[in-house]
């Protein structure tokens, strides 16, 4: 009981005292009401027994992406909430793009139950949010936060569901993830980093979005989650298989965040073979990130002492490459100096940092490949993914780019500089 609270009481038994005295009936005296105890305060609401896993899952859909949001939250009903695994969801909807289940607008929060009718959204409206804006990373962050207070859990999964791409490479400068039309603004790089330390990050981190699986991005992450989850390529538009996902966790809700990485992954690449359509994704071990950033600063070092440019362009040119030209797989790119730089240092040094990819960093990575390619696209063999992309352009990266932690941590911006240099 507060000082406040008790004094409160305690007046209110001195007036009733002072009352019955002076209606000259027997009534409580002063020294009677400083006995009696003030009544108890009434008890705050419990928040729920701590889950095996809150699933938090922001859905972006305020752009072209929104009848696929609206898919995706259903395939998180076929899954639903359990008593170990509490699923939660951000929507966000605008005028102008998909009329389906009511055509409402606006942004509402949800806890996931289980619902096999994959035509309508019927899980429970925990909050109308109005026209909240989602490419906002204090929204991001408030999300999170609330999933937390209101579901907590001893294991956090966060899904970002939107457009991606990664480091952007344009004069524009950094862009990033959860793009919202109706706003304009989207969530860079390091505010992607902001939100997640606001909010306390989670246990696993995942991209569902395109070309967001580049060191250029976790590297901001990197205290902020055990694994990180993403595609080095652009994504197909219906995203995650989240009902295959959430079946493996709800049927084994005491895994591991290394185990629902994995899950996330295998699940990913299953569903996308079966379709005969190219995709990758992987999920990184946040704990080995410093020793990339050691061995990256390490490669760098040797490439500008070798001094030899015409081996790393050549590299760059037969590296595998992605929806944006500037994006190369780390490993390929590693690959062909290694076996081709007449400098030793420098063939140990991408040796080390391709083994290093290939091994601790990356414990989990899957492709697949088109059965038939679509016009426009370049035949790709999504097989030979590293698991890892990053930025290495033909041209001097855009002044924005050092704004970056990984361009000045790993050297990584002075061995871009050199390599455009003349």
């Amino acid at each position: 009981m507060t000082k406040a609270r008790a004094l409160s009481a305690a007046a209110l038994w001195l007036s009733l005292a002072g009352t019955a005295g002076a209606l000259g009936l027997p009534g409580l005296t002063a020294a009677d009401a400083a006995r009696v105890p003030a009544p108890p305060a009434p008890e705050r609401p419990r928040r729920p027994a701590p889950a095996d896993w809150t699933v938090m899952v922001y859905l972006n859909a305020k752009n072209n992406l929104e009848e696929f949001g609206l898919k995706d939250l259903n395939e998180l009903e076929a899954a639903g909430s359990t008593d170990r695994v509490s699923i939660v969801a951000e929507l966000g909807r605008m005028k102008g793009y998909y009329a389906g289940d009511g055509d409402w607008t606006g942004v509402r929060r949800y806890y996931v139950t289980r619902d096999l009718d994959r035509g309508a959204v019927t899980s429970p409206v925990l909050a109308d949010l109005g026209p909240a804006d989602m490419g906002d990373y204090r929204e991001l962050a408030a999300f999170i936060r609330w999933a937390k207070a209101s579901y907590p859990a001893r294991k956090y999964l966060l899904v970002v569901w939107n457009h991606g791409s990664g480091w952007t490479k344009s004069a524009a400068g950094p862009r990033g993830i959860s793009y919202d039309d109706e706003s304009g603004s989207h969530i860079t790089v390091r505010q992607l980093a902001q939100a997640l330390r606001a909010a306390g990050g989670a246990d696993v981190y995942a991209s569902d979005a395109c070309l967001m699986q580049m060191p250029e991005v976790a590297w901001e992450l990197r205290d902020l989650a055990s694994y990180i989850v993403g595609s080095e390529e652009t994504e197909p538009a219906d995203g995650y298989p989240y009902d295959a996902v959430l079946a493996a966790l709800t049927a084994a809700p005491g895994m591991a965040p290394r185990a629902l990485a994995g899950e996330l992954v295998s699940d990913y690449g299953a569903y996308y073979a079966a379709q005969g359509t190219g995709a990758t994704l992987s999920a990184l071990d946040a704990s080995a990130l410093p020793r990339l950033r050691e061995l990256t600063a390490a490669f760098a070092e040797a490439a500008m002492a070798a001094g030899d440019r015409g081996v790393m362009k050549r590299g760059l040119y037969y590296a595998q490459h992605y929806a944006y030209d500037d994006n190369k797989d780390l490993g390929s790119f590693l690959d062909y100096v290694a076996a081709k730089a007449r400098d030793q240092r420098l063939r140990g040094a991408a040796a080390a940092l391709a083994a290093h990819l290939r091994g601790p960093l990356v414990p989990f990575r899957a492709a697949a490949n088109y059965a038939q390619v679509p016009d426009g696209l370049e035949p790709a063999d999504y097989g030979l993914a590293s698991g890892l992309a990053v930025y290495l352009p033909g041209t001097r990266p855009p002044a924005a780019y050092a704004e970056l932690s990984w361009a000045a941590d790993s050297s990584w911006g002075a061995f871009l500089a050199w390599l455009t240099g003349k």
